[in-house]
C-alpha cells in the first residue's frame, strides 16, 4: 500500500467518527486505531521471568531505568511509546513551563510516534509543578511527564 493511500486512510478515521479500521489488501493488512485522551492506560509489568538479570560488576543506573521522581500532584503519563517534544517545531514557542496554569484539554507536548505527531493534552486544569522528560527524549508507555497541582 503506498503512502498516499495511508494518509487518505488515516485522514478519514481522524475526521470520522471511526474508532478503528483494518484493510487488508493482497498480502499486506493495515489497521489504524484512533487514540482518545478519555480511554486510561492500563499498566502491564512483565513476569519476573522476563525481566533482565543484573549485569555483574555494572552500575546500578546502568543496569535499570532511573525511578521517577516522587511529586505530589496529578502526573499526566505518556499514552504511547515515542519521542517528546516540547514545542510544535523546533522555532516555536514551548507549549507549557513550570509555573504555567493550564486548563484541561490545552496542548502540553508532542510525541512523534512512527512518523506522526500526536498532541498530548491537559487531562485536568492546574499549574503545572514540573516536566519530568528533556525535549528530544524518547518515552515509554505510562511513563510520568508532567506534574500539575
Amino acid at each position: 500500500m503506498d503512502l498516499r493511500k495511508l494518509k487518505t486512510l488515516i485522514d478519514l478515521v481522524a475526521e470520522s467518527g471511526i474508532a478503528e479500521l483494518e484493510i487488508t489488501e493482497g498480502e499486506g493488512k493495515v489497521r489504524i486505531v484512533k487514540f482518545s485522551q478519555a480511554v486510561q492506560p492500563v499498566a502491564y509489568a512483565p513476569p519476573a521471568a522476563y525481566a533482565p538479570a543484573p549485569v555483574a560488576g555494572a552500575e546500578a543506573v546502568a543496569a535499570a531505568p532511573a525511578a521517577a521522581p516522587v511529586v505530589p500532584g496529578h502526573t499526566v503519563k505518556a499514552p504511547m511509546v515515542g519521542t517528546f517534544y516540547r514545542a510544535s517545531n523546533p522555532a516555536a514557542p514551548v507549549f507549557v513551563e513550570v509555573g504555567q496554569t493550564v486548563k484541561e484539554g490545552e496542548p502540553l507536548c508532542i510525541i512523534e510516534a512512527m512518523k506522526l505527531l500526536n498532541e498530548i493534552e491537559a487531562d485536568k486544569s492546574g499549574v503545572i509543578k514540573e516536566i519530568l522528560v528533556q525535549n528530544g527524549e524518547p518515552v515509554e508507555y505510562g511513563q510520568p511527564l508532567f506534574v500539575i497541582v
